[in-house]
């Protein structure tokens, strides 16, 4: 019992740890300004903000902007492969009660963790049931999550928050349940804002040269998904130089921010993996939202005099 409170606590003080700014959110915080866009991240899942992390680093580290994460799950579900994190912690993760009790905890703490390492500035936990793996969304948004209460919160996070633009993972057919299900209530969120809503965007990763190969248009009975083209509009480019001789890239602080979800085993097989992050339009934005969102990326990648890769 004695262990079990000492782990507790010990979480408790990491979460708080993890929650204070690092030295370049302090700098990022003192540079922001009104005109610099803000981004909420909408995801399911603790550790799916790794999709758009090279994007998320160059905004909030390097240029300024602010950054927040909305994660519709608790995370407890993902416990199959813990194998490697059972050492870490001490415990048996891989046993579905002991995941229960002591994963959701854990996986907060490495996702504050992670965050760090670009830049995210705030979160926002919904605390949704995690139960495992599913391609279907109707059985999550009609039966495991309060899908209402979700989409509400989203709404209030965002009036809130008042962001420029939301990022979502691409609900393609073949993903996980979760992830599509996260996407479609963002998008409807964002939609119910109106004319003042922030643009919404799908988003994905692929290697060099593969960037334009990647097709997505609605998924199937799910209209609020349909995009404005099949190929992606817009990408960022993680393997783009950074520092002397351009020798380091966007990669490393996506990688840095992966090694931190220790207890999802198979995260750590896609460090490196991902040259570039591909950016879709959801048609069900407002009238002038490419316009908005070709600003943003022209923004984004525009460098200066003499940096490696301008």
């Amino acid at each position: 019992m004695r262990r079990i409170n000492d782990l507790r606590s010990s979480l408790i003080l990491l979460i708080l740890w993890s929650c204070v700014p690092t030295a370049n959110a302090r700098q990022a915080e003192t540079k922001a300004v009104e005109d610099v866009p803000s981004i909420l991240l909408v995801t399911a899942h603790p550790d799916d903000e790794a999709l758009f992390g090279g994007l998320v680093y160059r905004v909030a580290v390097e240029l300024g902007g602010r950054v927040e994460l909305a994660v519709v799950t608790d995370g407890a579900g993902g416990y199959r492969y813990s194998t490697l994190a059972e050492p870490v912690y001490g415990l048996d993760l891989t046993n579905p009660e002991v995941a229960r009790e002591y994963l959701a905890a854990i996986r907060k703490r490495e996702l504050l963790a992670g965050g760090r390492f670009v830049g995210i500035r705030k979160y926002h936990f919904l605390d949704e049931t995690d139960s495992g793996y599913t391609t279907d969304p109707d059985s999550i948004l009609s039966q495991v999550w309060d899908g209402g209460y979700v989409e509400n919160r989203l709404v209030e996070i965002m009036s809130a928050g008042d962001f420029d633009i939301v990022l979502t993972h691409l609900p393609q057919e073949s993903m996980h349940g979760h992830h599509k299900s996260a996407s479609i209530l963002g998008i409807r969120a964002a939609r119910r804002l109106g004319a003042e809503s922030p643009i919404v965007l799908g988003a994905w990763i692929d290697a060099l040269g593969d960037s334009t190969e990647t097709r997505f248009d609605v998924l199937e009975g799910y209209p609020d998904t349909r995009t404005t083209s099949t190929r992606a509009k817009w990408t960022f480019d993680r393997t783009h130089g950074i520092g002397l001789d351009g020798r380091l890239n966007y990669k490393i602080p996506v990688n840095w921010l992966i090694s931190e979800h220790k207890s999802q085993g198979t995260m750590q097989q896609i460090v490196n993996v991902g040259d570039v992050e591909s950016y879709w339009l959801y048609e069900s934005n407002p009238e002038g939202a490419e316009e908005r969102a070709n600003d943003f990326f022209d923004w984004v990648n525009t460098w200066p005099e003499g940096s490696p890769g301008s």
